[in-house]
């Protein structure tokens, strides 16, 4: 126990802190319409988001409790810091140096945010690194199988986590692990998928994970599009916008606000289809302006302070009970078999917003340190540092490419960043099965 005193200090007044938002905030904090479309009774598969979290939200509704939720999302949270923790301490760092990277992991007040809110997040973030950090702990056709399937229902949580299951395979595949891992990686993590694509095929007739993609990559357009210059047929010139670029708001208002043309379009497969039809040809005929919108969407990552005090956000604490809207009230209040609505109960929730100032990881520190161990770890030969380091970095650079920046997006790029870190400026010691890869990597040099 005293080899890891340092993780026990570092890991109490985490505690401390997610016992306040039970505290304060009880019994979660609900999100917009996204929480409720998460809660409702009727299992379908989601429009604009897969549905792995509303099955698992199944799984608990019996209880009745969001507040049951929000505890075992705590509790994830902090079962993935003590999780990465004895990773970096299997690869030789000291306990004060793996408690200390993992420190993000159970004090930005972002991750603890989303363990709070009834959203998909936080449970993503748990499956995505928990996925990496086995593989990297000792590539076998078992942890491949195991890190595939966590993948897979990544996937199925959060599109986003889509491209982490190819990133992960082609890792086993460029360091030579042998086919066994990298056939039982894809074909656990083809599982969850091609369950949940069929799911949706028998539901709406599609087979897929959301009828949205066309939607969210259309509202990006919306930063440049001119159809002045993208002369898009008439089928589709009804997607154009009708305001200067100048005037017009954030991407994520054109799903959703009245004044959008994308809602002029019936049904959602049709829908989806057109608007990426329309956002294919409007990057091909305005590439520079796709590329100047996403550059500008990055430049937010070097900003340090997350949110500005007089900024409103989402992603701020409440003050003030927040009333549920009436068409989604009784969706809420059927989970919790009562009222849903978040309280606040002072004086637990003001001690937490005055910890929200200032308790988070700046983004350029963050990514600072990712460029560091991407750079850091092929010249510190420390290969199994690169598989978190370009997972993070696709997690964090992608969103502006897709749909828009938000700062929700960029959050599970933090245990990942700090998983790499650890590794490229950990100890020598590798895996038994990547040993005996590389051995026989070097074996046919050495019978020569």
């Amino acid at each position: 126990m005293l080899a890891h005193r340092a993780l026990m200090i570092t890991m109490l007044p985490a505690i401390g802190l997610r016992v306040l938002a039970v505290l304060g905030f009880p019994p979660a904090i609900l999100f917009y319409g996204d929480s409720f479309a998460f809660l409702r009774e009727e299992l379908t598969p989601g429009t604009t988001r897969p549905s792995g979290y509303s099955l698992l939200l199944a799984v608990l509704r019996p209880a009745h409790s969001l507040t049951l939720v929000t505890v075992l999302q705590h509790l994830l949270g902090l079962a993935l810091a003590v999780a990465v923790y004895a990773l970096l301490r299997r690869r030789g760092l000291p306990g004060w140096g793996a408690a200390l990277l993992v420190t993000p992991l159970l004090y930005d007040e972002f991750l603890l945010l989303l363990e709070h809110m009834i959203m998909a997040d936080a449970v993503f973030v748990v499956l995505v690194t928990a996925a990496v950090a086995l593989i990297v702990w000792r590539v076998s056709p078992t942890t491949a199988a195991v890190g595939g399937l966590l993948l897979g229902l990544a996937g199925i949580t959060r599109t986003v986590g889509l491209p982490l299951l190819i990133l992960t395979a082609a890792y086993l595949l460029i360091r030579r692990y042998g086919w066994r891992p990298l056939v039982a990686l894809l074909v656990a993590g083809v599982i969850p998928l091609g369950a949940y694509a069929t799911w949706m095929k028998v539901e709406k007739g599609k087979f897929g994970l959301t009828e949205a993609d066309g939607n969210f990559l259309w509202s990006r357009t919306m930063s440049f599009a001119d159809c002045a210059v993208i002369k898009p047929p008439e089928r589709l010139a009804v997607l154009c916008p009708d305001m200067p670029v100048a005037q017009r708001p954030y991407p994520p208002h054109w799903l959703w606000e009245s004044f959008s043309p994308l809602l002029k379009v019936p049904g959602a497969a049709n829908r989806n289809q057109l608007a990426g039809e329309f956002a294919r040809q409007a990057i091909l005929a305005q590439p520079g302006g796709y590329l100047g919108a996403v550059a500008t969407d990055l430049t937010q990552l070097l900003r340090w302070e997350r949110t500005a005090v007089d900024e409103k956000t989402p992603y701020k604490l409440p003050t003030s009970e927040r009333p549920i809207s009436g068409s989604v009230r009784g969706v809420a209040e059927s989970y919790e078999a009562g009222p849903a609505a978040t309280r606040v109960v002072e004086p637990f929730a003001g001690w937490l917003r005055a910890y929200q100032r200032f308790g988070y990881v700046p983004f350029p520190l963050l990514m600072l340190a990712l460029v560091g161990a991407l750079v850091a770890a092929p010249l510190r030969r420390r290969w199994d540092a690169l598989l978190p380091g370009v997972a993070a970095l696709a997690l964090a650079v992608s969103p502006p490419f897709l749909a828009a920046f938000d700062v929700r997006y960029v959050i599970p790029a933090i245990p990942l960043v700090c998983l790499a870190v650890g590794l490229t400026f950990a100890g020598t010691r590798t895996p038994f099965i990547g040993r005996r890869a590389e051995a026989e990597q070097r074996e046919p040099a050495e019978v020569a």
